[in-house]
């Protein structure tokens, strides 16, 4: 599912815009939802630091010290794969805005139409993007691919489980495997592992174990490989553990 946050200091435009990506999202069958609907910077900002946001709409004035232009600034030295929408009733803004990587620029007052091609124009940009996102379902169901934990074989069905909720669709690890970053490590006959979310390895009992209390399996034929990949650093949580050798899968 993907997360967007929103942000303007005024509450009535706050509330309206929200309705309108929720029309939107429900219209258009886009499994995406509002994790933020902030008034403030400091809200955005406290908020990224511990969520993932696919998506940041952001008035360039806040009528505080801190701009949407400033936030957006943050973001970019982090991660420039966000996709930044700005929203201003100030148009000398506009080409201050685009310096960000900016996808789009809304003059307010927003208009649904206007909105409804921005998001559904965004939509498209996603399902063309061959790092990102996993797309499902003929591209009905976008997921982050940072967000999959791990990837489980149930008979036809491969399913893609994340912390939140698990997504369902008919096909093969053989054609999905195709699609993943290297991150992406085959750990068993019917799981792949994001090396990445690996929070630790009990090698008792041959399970990889991610937070909060998600878990999968290490399959024999497949030890060497997932350990490998660790040595490795391609996953910085494990790395302290493999080298004291608590971690000996084994």
């Amino acid at each position: 599912m993907l997360n967007f946050v929103i942000c303007d200091d005024n509450p009535a435009v706050l509330n309206r815009l929200s309705k309108m990506l929720e029309a939107i999202f429900i219209t258009n069958d886009i499994d995406a939802e509002i994790g933020l609907k902030a008034l403030s910077a400091s809200d955005v900002i406290n908020y990224l630091e511990s969520n993932k946001v696919d998506v940041l709409i952001l008035d360039i004035n806040l009528k505080s010290e801190t701009t949407g232009c400033d936030i957006a600034e943050m973001v970019r030295k982090k991660n420039k794969d966000v996709y930044i929408i700005f929203t201003t009733g100030h148009l000398e803004y506009a080409l201050i805005a685009y310096k960000y990587k900016t996808f789009d620029y809304l003059p307010k007052p927003i208009v649904d139409e206007r909105l409804e091609e921005t998001i559904l124009r965004l939509m498209d940009d996603m399902k063309s993007t061959p790092s990102k996102f996993i797309r499902l379902n003929n591209n009905r169901t976008i997921i982050n691919q940072d967000e999959v934990n791990y990837i489980k074989k149930d008979g036809m069905k491969l399913v893609f489980c994340t912390n939140n909720r698990t997504y369902e669709t008919y096909s093969s690890f053989n054609k999905i495997q195709n699609c993943l970053p290297d991150n992406f490590v085959r750990c068993h006959k019917s799981f792949i592992v994001n090396v990445k979310n690996i929070s630790d390895i009990n090698s008792n009992k041959n399970t990889i174990l991610f937070a909060p209390n998600e878990s999968c399996s290490i399959g024999a034929k497949y030890k060497n490989e997932i350990m490998e990949v660790l040595k490795n650093g391609n996953s910085t949580n494990n790395m302290e553990c493999i080298n004291n050798g608590e971690c000996d899968v084994s």
